[in-house]
């Protein structure tokens, strides 16, 4: 088995790659997915959520309100980590389980990949016990470009919102692999199959031992 950790900045292409990987073979664990996951309408998280922010962030049909959290959220530290401090324990248990399934249906040779957004912040990557870190990574005036262009974002909010994440040399500082998309898709196709190739035979050499 190896144990893969993907990240990347917004508008990296992170889940282009994810989803590639997820059709080579890969058993992908989306934390994003968890994330979403572990507040759904009727959830212990959610309930947290609203015990710790109010009933304000709940939309009317009483799922959470996410862009509404993150107005409260955004740009105040302590509500940001009181509120990592509901989500993360949450996700981290979700996403042991998930890879406990793929573990049994993959068997010793599986590859898991581990897609998680946030990986170089916090020292996470240090403390997740990967077999390897994949990094996907772009200019940051392409991140900006593509922001604007994809998501109507003005260049200040793009900005805004790449600031408070981590800086492109702190995710490269925590890559085994780099995989560059700032290219063309048909160059992004052939590297990740690469990629692949790569860490299919980490994994078959990891099982023979």
């Amino acid at each position: 088995m190896l144990r893969v950790g993907l990240t990347g900045g917004i508008a990296s292409g992170k889940s282009e790659v994810s989803r590639r990987l997820a059709a080579l073979g890969a058993a992908v664990l989306d934390a994003d997915k968890a994330a979403r996951e572990v507040v759904a309408p009727g959830t212990p998280g959610l309930a947290r959520v609203v015990d710790a922010f109010g009933p304000g962030v709940l939309a009317s049909d009483g799922s959470l309100d996410r862009p509404g959290l993150g107005k409260i959220v955004f740009g105040d530290e302590a509500a940001r980590a009181k509120l990592n401090g509901i989500i993360h324990p949450l996700v981290h248990a979700y996403m042991r389980a998930a890879e406990e399934r793929a573990i049994a249906d993959g068997g010793a040779s599986a590859v898991i990949v581990h897609d998680i957004p946030l990986l170089a912040e916090g020292g996470q990557a240090r403390s997740s016990g990967f077999d390897l870190i994949l990094v996907v990574d772009v200019p940051p005036e392409l991140q900006v470009e593509r922001l604007v262009r994809q998501r109507g974002m003005t260049a200040e909010d793009a900005t805004a919102r790449m600031a408070a994440q981590a800086t492109r040399e702190q995710r490269l500082a925590i890559a085994d692999i780099v995989i560059d998309n700032s290219g063309p898709l048909g160059g992004l196709d052939s590297r990740v199959k690469e990629v692949w190739a790569d860490l299919r035979a980490r994994a078959e050499a990891s099982a023979r031992h």
